[in-house]
């Protein structure tokens, strides 16, 4: 090898290998701050757009989710109120049997009938706060019910059909017209009322199926999130065990080249020695 004060082919390898070290050992330093083995596109291209494509369809599922959390809210609402509803028909029907008994007296028909109205007045009541966020499904406001959110794309739909129990409609027969203050009155009113108990049970066990199934499917979307995450997590992240091991050789090679540059560097003083007198 020559000899020379221009050109230190040494200290330039000795640099060279200095310099990869340093930027390998940045690399895994950044992944070790980050957590991430693919930080963005410049690391591995298409690892990097899988993931990002990934966290789209979680992030497009996180509203599914909401979507479907609040038609869980709606229909816990629904439910609660008909449930509530069917337990008001059933003390009506304690109140309206007793009055087709022919021997009471005026004064304890006017009682039952004023029961009996109140009771009717409660289930007007209940139907119209059955209410969720704007959302009520009872009150007949709605024709078709409400759809939710039931995947990424905004394509598909879960629908809580709308049922309305207002007095006097197709579930709920009776109506505050209703009196028992008469023998007639009494049997034209338990009439719809057995026929109003019917179908509320109808209506609600409907509206149950529906509830399950928004249920099931909220339970498959959290799921399906924690799978994409997961599989997010195996793409990008980091093994941190790995890393701390990389992160000690490289900073023995950082030294060692640190070492081997110092040397190198001092090679051109060697010239002199030739230089001096004997």
């Amino acid at each position: 090898m020559t000899n020379s004060v221009h050109t230190n082919t040494s200290a330039a390898i000795a640099l060279q290998n200095l310099a990869r070290t340093n930027e390998r050992l940045g690399d895994v330093q950044s992944r070790i701050s980050t957590g991430l083995k693919v930080q963005g596109a410049k690391d591995n291209a298409a690892i990097w757009a899988i993931a990002q494509q990934q966290r789209a369809d979680v992030g497009a599922l996180s509203a599914v989710k909401q979507s479907l959390d609040r038609a869980t809210s709606i229909a816990d609402v629904a439910l609660s109120a008909g449930e509530s509803i069917s337990d008001l028909l059933n003390q009506l029907k304690e109140k309206v049997v007793a009055a087709k008994d022919s021997s009471l007296k005026t004064q304890s028909r006017q009682l039952l009938n004023g029961d009996f109205q109140a009771l009717l007045r409660a289930i007007a009541s209940a139907v119209e706060n059955a209410n969720f966020d704007g959302g009520n499904i009872l009150d007949g406001s709605l024709s078709t019910g409400i759809r939710f959110l039931a995947n990424a794309d905004a394509s598909s739909f879960v629908t809580l059909s709308a049922k309305n129990l207002n007095l006097g409609g197709s579930i709920i027969e009776l109506a505050l017209s209703d009196s028992l203050m008469t023998l007639t009155g009494a049997t034209q009113a338990l009439g719809r009322l057995d026929a109003s108990i019917t179908q509320l049970n109808a209506a609600l066990g409907e509206l149950g199926s529906q509830a399950k199934q928004v249920e099931a499917h909220n339970t498959f979307v959290t799921k399906l999130v924690d799978t994409l995450e997961s599989g997010i997590g195996n793409l990008v992240d980091a093994d941190l065990a790995k890393e701390s091991a990389r992160l000690q050789a490289l900073q023995v090679q950082q030294q060692l080249g640190a070492q081997s540059l110092s040397i190198a560097n001092q090679a051109p003083q060697i010239i002199l020695s030739l230089f001096r007198g004997g």
